[in-house]
């Protein structure tokens, strides 16, 4: 394959994308092909070291939001009409069950991050209250040293497992986000192929 056609295939694959991030991607493509030329290959030889375009392809919409890629997505205009009729009779079974998908993703979403959210409330809570005991235990060691040195031994205790607890709780959080970047990635990745067979 050589340039030109590698970059028209490139321009045809991108189409669901906005004008400006099809030029910037070509654009950015021809110059490593370019390089490559100067660095002494011939423009096949170029145009293979730059890689797979199935790859490229994927990695390029791989960064693009989520919303993008769906928005791109242009129905197939050769479309049979009993594909149609087909899709329309079949929308009270495929919409709820759709409909249904997304449900029950959103809220296993909503109530990891609800745990999340409240494990959070839980650490601060530990963490104020062992600051409050720090400030209270002055007024213990008025009433008599051994209650002083309980209390502030006690909120000592609250501060660190506070902290400990942060980052447990932070590493959870993280987690959850890079699942969460995973889970996006393999949406989008279903979509691609549903949308190469459309």
């Amino acid at each position: 394959m050589n340039k030109s056609e590698f970059l028209s295939m490139l321009k045809s694959r991108l189409a669901a994308l906005p004008p400006a991030e099809i030029d910037r991607s070509v654009n950015f493509y021809a110059e490593m092909i370019d390089d490559r030329i100067e660095e002494g290959m011939n423009e096949t030889e170029a145009v293979a070291a730059v890689g797979d375009i199935d790859k490229i392809v994927s990695g390029i919409f791989a960064e693009r939001p989520l919303s993008e890629v769906i928005g791109g997505m242009q129905p197939n205009r050769s479309r049979q009409t009993w594909q149609i009729v087909l899709i329309v009779l079949g929308f009270p079974l495929w919409f709820p069950l759709l409909a249904a998908f997304f449900a029950v993703v959103a809220s296993v979403y909503i109530s990891v991050w609800a745990v999340i959210i409240s494990l959070y409330a839980a650490v601060a809570a530990l963490a104020l209250g062992g600051l409050a005991g720090c400030v209270a235990s002055v007024f213990g060691f008025a009433q008599s040293i051994g209650t002083g040195v309980a209390l502030f031994g006690a909120s000592l205790v609250c501060i660190g497992i506070g902290i400990i607890a942060f980052f447990i709780v932070n590493q959870l959080s993280v987690m959850l986000i890079r699942l969460t970047e995973l889970f996006g990635r393999k949406i989008k990745s279903m979509i691609m192929k549903r949308r190469e067979k459309i």
